[in-house]
């Protein structure tokens, strides 16, 4: 007779922008399985700014935790945790607005959550059976932002600068970086890391091992 299978595992991936959080989940993903996993993004959850300008929405700061709602979060990952779906928000980076679209997120055993600010907010880091922190020099980080937000998001070059002085580097220095006490593990280079990679692969098979149900 089999067991109840118990809670799913949480796993948080943090890091500051352009860190490689990204390439670390999918790197776990590939070494786990994506059957095993559901991956959920802390981006998918920033607050629709459709009530403000063009203009206001481009001097708004989205690197403050508030600027997210992580309430929404909480609530969508416990409720995976218990083995029910949820619906994420989909973020139109371009305009700033959610688009009114829903992801279907199923439950998997690991739930795998990627974000620059998920350890800092008490309330979803406290979910976390096993936190990382990927640390990756600033430069590096900076440049990787500016690739992204010019060739994936319609930024041009000097507003990405812009953003980064006022707003992206301050929130590091006072979010994310203090953020990194609270990791497991502390992943210089990220997803190139392969030691690393295969480390953190390697625990989390065995924690699956360990929690699937016993017959």
């Amino acid at each position: 007779m089999q067991t109840e299978a118990k809670h799913c595992i949480l796993i948080g991936v943090a890091g500051g922008t352009g860190s490689g959080k990204t390439t670390v989940a999918h790197r776990i993903l590939d070494r786990v399985g994506t059957e095993n996993i559901a991956y959920v993004p802390h981006d998918a959850y920033y607050k629709s700014l459709d009530h403000l300008s063009p203009e206001e929405r481009e001097v708004y700061n989205f690197d403050h935790p508030d600027a997210l709602e992580t309430s929404l979060m909480v609530e969508h990952l416990k409720k995976l945790r218990n083995y029910q779906p949820v619906d994420i928000p989909v973020y139109d980076f371009k305009t700033h607005t959610r688009t009114g679209e829903k992801l279907r997120v199923t439950p998997a055993p690991i739930i795998l959550v990627e974000g620059i600010l998920i350890f800092a907010e008490p309330d979803l880091r406290n979910l976390f059976d096993v936190k990382l922190f990927i640390d990756t020099a600033p430069d590096i980080r900076l440049i990787r932002r500016l690739r992204r937000d010019v060739q994936e998001r319609g930024r041009t070059f000097e507003s990405v600068i812009q953003q980064y002085l006022r707003t992206v580097r301050p929130m590091h220095l006072e979010f994310a970086e203090p953020s990194k006490r609270y990791a497991d593990v502390i992943i210089p280079e990220g997803g190139y890391n392969e030691v690393a990679m295969e480390m953190v692969a390697a625990r989390i098979r065995g924690l699956l091992a360990e929690r699937a149900p016993s017959s």
